[in-house]
């Protein structure tokens, strides 16, 4: 946890403003409407609770006020099967655009390893974990690290694979006038993607592949530019429940990345208003 914000996973007003329009609105029944379900924003508060600190649901403490863990872990569902968690990242994605603070001239790509300890879905026996079952994040990046896009393999999955996926995944992304932009001009990515029929695939979008190609000698000379998204990935699993696949569900677990994703944008665009 930052010294500068002890309590992270407080949803303060401006972030409430940017994420309350997105939620959806709950009728009551007329007859029987049981009881008043607990407030949204409460809620919202467990949820980053549980990303940041990694501990059970069960285990979220009802002193907090958040509500129990069942309650955080459906509304997280809920509002993941709503698309919620992926509007509010396009939502900062176009802030950060509208405030000159994204830079689309390039995006990098590149993957992380996590176990996943309790298997399930997009699990895999990992070559780089002596076989055990384990997942891989994938993301791709803005050219100063900001995380346009993520998706969750297999651990067995090479990188490779998800060369024409994530930038596909890359939202229309507005804030200025004109067409909204959700292709980048060059694509940076380590040896792991060096295979020529994924550089035509890509030329073939209209984007310009720069992957380095395996064998050379002292390295690509790349590095220099990649290190951001090795920044960004570093800035995920710095919540303590992406360190870890705890969820047998695969789409608990993409909730927790979209969630991470649109956290680390706040952050930057906090910044961007200092």
């Amino acid at each position: 946890m930052s010294k500068r914000d002890p309590q992270p996973w407080l949803v303060g007003d401006k972030f409430w403003a940017k994420i309350e329009p997105l939620l959806p609105v709950r009728r009551r029944r007329a007859r029987h409407p049981g009881r008043n379900p607990l407030d949204n924003r409460r809620v919202l508060c467990g949820i980053p609770f549980v990303l940041y600190t990694g501990i059970r649901w069960e285990w979220l403490p009802a002193e907090l006020g958040f509500g129990s863990g069942m309650t955080c872990w459906r509304r997280l569902r809920d509002w993941n099967n709503a698309g919620i968690w992926q509007r509010l990242h396009e939502v900062l994605l176009a802030e950060l655009r509208a405030a000159g603070r994204l830079d689309m001239s390039r995006a990098v790509i590149d993957s992380s390893h996590v176990r996943a300890l309790k298997g399930g879905p997009k699990t895999g026996r990992s070559p780089v974990d002596r076989g055990r079952a384990g997942s891989k994040h994938h993301v791709i990046c803005d050219a100063t690290g900001i995380p346009l896009a993520v998706s969750l393999t297999g651990g067995h999955r090479n990188d490779v694979t998800q060369l024409m996926p994530l930038p596909a995944a890359i939202p229309p992304i507005r804030g200025k006038r004109g067409h909204p932009r959700s292709r980048p001009t060059e694509i940076y990515a380590d040896h792991g993607y060096d295979h020529d029929c994924y550089r035509r695939q890509v030329r073939a979008q209209g984007v310009k592949p720069v992957i380095a190609r395996r064998g050379i000698k002292h390295g690509s000379g790349l590095g220099t530019r990649r290190w951001v998204v090795e920044q960004t990935i570093a800035l995920l699993h710095w919540f303590d429940r992406l360190r870890i696949r705890w969820e047998i569900r695969d789409d608990t677990h993409e909730a927790f990345l979209k969630l991470a994703c649109s956290l680390i944008c706040w952050r930057r665009l906090r910044r961007a208003f200092r």
